[in-house]
């Protein structure tokens, strides 16, 4: 029976052992270390460079000739052009913004008339400066804010009329390389225009030759090339610039023209022309 007794005890004493084996480990965090630490860092720097660099390099100038005519209002409408050479019909350029028409490199000629007009923001046209020729007539008019026209400097033929008209512009340097004017050739209301040295190369006028309403006009000294002329010529109301300088260029002409109107200049000695003339 004592036998019995202690082993029943030990048995006993055993389980209450383990019973607080189990208390413990329930109680100390620390020794059951069940560490969820799953290393979350996914490393998201997953080089999200948005980057698409729409840079697509210089224009290609290889779709030829755009049919019909063309009118740009605004910068989107210069884009459409962008790699055309040519334009078989007219192109109106009138937006009323500073437009950039550097995506218009490509373009040689416009078969049409070329009218560049009533933009008051409009400062420059330097896209334009691969252009050689104008089939029809060229018009550059009310552009309040253009002081030059050296987006033009490729330009060797006008086959209309030639207008330039209410500008800004000190001088006409930009036309340095224009030839020839098949129609007539129209300067008048430039108020600033101090002088016309840009048409140096001008050789021939095919229609009249009217220079007028440009206050700040002192000489005609770019028109010393022109030898060819057999309309009618017409310079008044240029406010500074003297009757001999009506004279010079009347004498420099092989064909003589048709009518010849010239009056309320600077008054010289060779007012009125072209009786005074020497």
């Amino acid at each position: 029976m004592i036998y019995i007794k202690n082993l029943l005890l030990g048995l006993v004493l055993l389980a209450s052992a383990v019973g607080c084996s189990k208390n413990l480990s329930r109680i100390d965090g620390g020794t059951t270390d069940s560490d969820t630490d799953t290393d979350t860092d996914t490393d998201t720097d997953a080089d999200s460079d948005t980057d698409s660099d729409t840079d697509t390099g210089p224009i290609e100038c290889n779709l030829g000739e755009y049919s019909g005519d063309y009118e740009i209002q605004t910068q989107s409408d210069v884009a459409t052009l962008a790699g055309y050479t040519s334009i078989s019909g007219d192109l109106m350029i009138n937006g009323q913004s500073d437009t950039d028409f550097s995506e218009l490199i490509c373009l040689t000629s416009v078969g049409g008339d070329l009218w560049i007009g009533g933009n008051l923001s409009l400062t420059s046209q330097n896209g334009l400066s691969a252009l050689t020729s104008v089939g029809g007539n060229l018009d550059i008019s009310v552009e309040d804010a253009l002081t030059n026209l050296d987006g033009l400097s490729a330009l060797t033929t006008v086959g209309g009329n030639l207008d330039i008209r209410a500008n800004a512009c000190a001088n006409v340097d930009g036309l340095s390389a224009l030839t020839t004017v098949g129609g007539y050739l129209k300067i008048w209301l430039n108020t600033s225009l101090a002088n016309v040295d840009g048409l140096s190369a001008l050789t021939s006028v095919g229609g009249d030759l009217e220079i007028w309403g440009n206050t700040s006009l002192t000489n005609l000294d770019g028109l010393n090339a022109l030898t060819s002329m057999s309309e009618n010529l017409h310079v008044s109301d240029n406010d500074i610039l003297p009757d001999c300088e009506v004279c010079d260029l009347l004498d420099q002409f092989t064909d003589e023209p048709f009518y010849v109107t010239v009056n309320d200049n600077l008054d010289d000695t060779c007012t009125p022309v072209p009786g005074s003339c020497p």
